[in-house]
């Protein structure tokens, strides 16, 4: 089902619509280096493919997860013996996975994409700023894809049934979507995969998808979430940044993210400590107290009951000041981050700590609470999908009156 030209490529309009940067760059014949940075099965792979058959360019390509320099250089002198054949331009390298390539694979690639021997394109999950080495960075271009939409996925789905062979012999009938698009998660390849494994499971001479059938035949979607990678940092920012804007909820909800991704329970231990010393201080000296309290309680009894009190600590330090309110809370957060999937961060919650994250307007229009009368600034810090949902309720008792009626004062909104 890969596409092999730009009008039958889903998704990533931004990159390849009617007058994008890609298109124009491919519509006149010269390519140059660059990097495509997106989640797993958004078109990375494809979109190369694409751009060397269009341009009908030698194409090589090496997965930097087995290749190691000697490959790298045999391919790059094969590429530059062909470039003496080929009057249409650079042969095309693409490297999956570039962030796994170690420091000295990715210095075997700068005198080759220096000189024009070869146009390189990588593919990469992870964020280029911290993967890719600054002397190859400052020769590409880098190119964000985003997860596919809901309709960028139907249409995949509808292409598919039109035009497999296989699916076309099993009489496909899809009564319901809403399954579908929530277990693959913007993921092409995913979404596929799914339609195959539902299709092959289902011996009839016709086969009925509904969002029953879906939930029985996969049981459970794991969340994208990596513990070593740009989302790691990003959850937690907007986990901090959501405590020290005084948004229970949306502390809440990060803190689900991080769970349900299988973040280490003594980094976010170890992070409301921080959060209670420097945006709680002596205004609340309880939530230092409580903070601790909280890690030394989840380095007692692990998971999965350690979730209670990091869900505690971060109630009582986004309110600032017990019940089972905060247990509550974070059932109800991952009830919905197991209903919604991945949504991604704001981008105005996101740390931009290089150039290039703030070239794509990460942080922007976010506002430093403490700049502000109160140590409050009403700021959006969920997702849009979801930004009216409340997890925290609180109960009636002394200490919980006096944070229902702070938070209803700040936020202008009953809890």
């Amino acid at each position: 089902m890969r596409p092999h030209c730009l009008d039958d490529y889903v998704g990533q309009k931004h990159l390849v619509g009617d007058g994008a940067v890609l298109r124009r760059m491919i519509e006149s014949g010269r390519v140059s280096s660059f990097i495509l940075w997106g989640p797993p099965g958004t078109g990375k792979t494809t979109l190369a493919h694409i751009i060397a058959e269009t341009l009908e360019l030698p194409f090589s390509t090496l997965s930097a997860v087995t290749a190691g320099v000697k490959d790298v250089r045999d391919v790059i002198e094969r590429a530059r013996s062909n470039r003496l054949f080929n009057t249409k331009g650079s042969p095309i390298l693409f490297i999956d996975e570039i962030h796994r390539f170690n420091k000295a694979q990715q210095d075997s690639l700068l005198g080759a994409v220096e000189r024009g021997d070869i146009t390189l394109i990588g593919a990469t999950t992870e964020n280029p700023s911290f993967e890719v080495i600054r002397p190859l960075l400052s020769r590409m271009q880098v190119y964000v894809l985003n997860p596919l939409g809901n309709e960028d996925l139907l249409q995949l789905v509808e292409r598919a049934l039109n035009n497999d062979e296989w699916l076309r012999g099993k009489n496909v009938d899809i009564k319901e979507t809403s399954a579908l698009l929530h277990y693959s998660g913007g993921d092409a390849r995913k979404m596929l995969n799914i339609l195959e494994l539902i299709v092959e499971s289902d011996t009839s001479q016709s086969v009925t998808i509904t969002d029953e059938v879906v939930n029985l035949r996969l049981q459970q979607n794991p969340l994208a979430y990596d513990k070593d990678g740009e989302m790691h940092y990003d959850i937690i920012s907007a986990f901090i940044k959501s405590i020290r804007g005084s948004d229970p909820d949306g502390a809440l909800y990060w803190l689900a993210r991080m769970i349900e991704g299988g973040e280490d329970p003594a980094f976010i231990a170890r992070r409301l400590v921080i959060s209670a010393s420097e945006d709680i201080g002596l205004a609340n000296p309880n939530a230092l107290l409580l903070a601790n309290a909280a890690f030394d309680a989840v380095m007692k009894i692990g998971w999965p009951e350690g979730r209670i009190p990091l869900a505690e600590a971060t109630v009582y330090l986004a309110s600032s000041p017990k019940s089972n309110s905060s247990y509550l809370g974070i059932g109800a957060a991952l009830d919905l981050v197991q209903q919604t999937g991945n949504l991604p961060v704001p981008l105005h919650l996101r740390n931009a700590p290089t150039r290039l994250m703030k070239e794509l307007g990460y942080s922007e229009g976010y506002k430093y609470a403490h700049d502000y009368e109160g140590h409050f600034v009403n700021l959006q810090f969920m997702p849009d999908e979801i930004r009216d949902a409340r997890f925290w309720t609180p109960q009636p008792n002394p200490q919980e009156d006096k944070m229902k009626e702070r938070m209803e004062t700040l936020w202008k909104r009953k809890y």
